[in-house]
């Protein structure tokens, strides 16, 4: 790969993670010649394991699903932080309610967590 790389594509983030998989360069090496940090192209090494994971599941969920997901479990943690710094009780059963009405699923360990705090503020 060319060493005066401007702009990461991820056809070039691709190739750089499959380089190193391969064994043929090492995260280090690679840092040191394109002037990256170690720690962000292990994040995309990471995030390549993921879609590998993914795409070789039954039934994938396709991307959008996937990042609407997340956000909305970004934003149900997000309210129920500040309404504890606020010192107010939480209402995640209607952020439950709103979440579920967009098509997704939160997992048991969000919804713990949640009522994990409503107790604390009840």
């Amino acid at each position: 790969m060319e060493d005066s790389i401007k702009s990461w594509t991820a056809k070039r983030k691709t190739t750089l993670v499959i380089e190193i998989i391969q064994g043929e360069t090492t995260v280090s090496e690679a840092s040191r010649s394109f002037d990256l940090t170690p720690s962000e192209i292990e994040g995309w090494a990471e995030d390549a394991k993921r879609g590998m994971e993914n795409s070789l599941r039954a039934n994938p969920p396709d991307i959008r699903q996937q990042y609407e997901m997340q956000l909305s479990k970004r934003q149900l943690l997000t309210e129920v932080r500040s309404n504890a710094e606020a010192g107010c009780r939480p209402v995640w059963a209607a952020s439950c309610a709103v979440l579920s009405t967009r098509g997704s699923t939160l997992t048991s360990s969000y919804l713990r967590l949640a009522a994990g705090r409503a107790r604390r503020f009840a």
